[in-house]
């Protein structure tokens, strides 16, 4: 295995374990929000983890040219302005319709690299994201109604893939932490800038609730970002976006065994259709592929 293709290995290895917290995140997410407002929950998430991001990576954040700076202001905005709309999203409806809205991002993000990038997408890319929607529709949808709840999530789908797309064309590996670290800070100020309409946030409301955003703050928040702009920086937009795809799929196992929900035949197809796709983009032949998108031509210049 050449040098190339482990490092490859790595970052979808890396994305994979991003995945599973995230997925992970699920039932505290839903405990928490109970009991604080969505935009004070992210903004207490975020500013721990921009804090602890800033301690730690300052220097590389100085070490950034402006160029970089701006487009970490941007990535954040689009970041921020998603989580907002997902989880405000997500007090309008089900969580299993929410759940099939979000991941709709897998199908987006083909879409906008087509449009955005000039990108031309295999047409194995294409049925795995057709396998990748079942799987996610089995696993989640559960009744499905076009209301302002699904519009938020289905807009916060959008922004999450003009973020893999707009990460995997700026991200380099050596710059991973600084770029992180300024998306970190914008998202928290996107959050905070969002809880000035009732006076600023409130604290969580007990110790429990702490435990767990600082859960989601420093390993589902910073280091889940660490982790997706390095990999970012490896990998082609469309396949992160279809790796990540197995986040239901970790979050109905993590369900499962907190037993907050049973195992059903839909969890086991719609799972096995995910992972699928997944292995569809990952294992696919590439040598003689001209549609194929290489890591290192995510980042030609624009």
């Amino acid at each position: 295995m050449s040098a190339a293709s482990r490092t490859s290995l790595l970052a979808t290895l890396g994305l994979l374990v991003m995945t599973a917290v995230w997925g992970s995140t699920f039932v505290l997410i839903k405990g928490v929000v109970d009991r604080m407002p969505v935009a004070d929950f992210l903004a207490v998430r975020f500013v721990v983890a921009a804090i602890v991001t800033c301690a730690l990576f300052h220097r590389h954040v100085a070490r950034l040219e402006r160029r970089q700076l701006w487009r970490g202001l941007v990535l954040g905005v689009i970041y921020g302005c998603g989580q907002l709309l997902q989880t405000w999203g997500l007090a309008l409806i089900s969580p299993s319709v929410s759940g099939f809205v979000t991941g709709m991002y897998v199908v987006f993000t083909p879409i906008l690299a087509t449009l955005i990038l000039r990108q031309r997408t295999p047409s194995v890319t294409w049925v795995a994201v057709a396998l990748a929607t079942l799987g996610l529709a089995l696993l989640s949808l559960n009744g499905f109604s076009v209301d302002t709840g699904v519009w938020l999530t289905l807009l916060s789908a959008l922004l999450y893939g003009l973020h893999i797309i707009a990460l995997g064309h700026w991200s380099r590996a050596e710059e991973a932490f600084g770029l992180s670290t300024v998306q970190m800070a914008v998202i928290a100020l996107v959050c905070l800038l969002a809880t000035v309409g009732h006076g600023g946030p409130t604290l969580p409301p007990d110790r429990h609730a702490w435990i767990a955003v600082l859960y989601m703050a420093l390993v589902a928040g910073a280091g889940a970002m660490l982790i997706q702009t390095w990999a970012q920086a490896h990998l082609p937009a469309t396949r992160a976006a279809i790796v990540m795809t197995t986040e239901p799929v970790f979050a109905a196992g993590f369900a499962v065994a907190l037993g907050a929900d049973v195992l059903t035949w839909r969890m086991l197809v719609g799972g096995g259709l995910v992972l699928a796709a997944m292995y569809m983009v990952e294992l696919m032949p590439r040598r003689g592929s001209k549609n194929a998108l290489p890591a290192e031509a995510v980042h030609h210049e624009v």
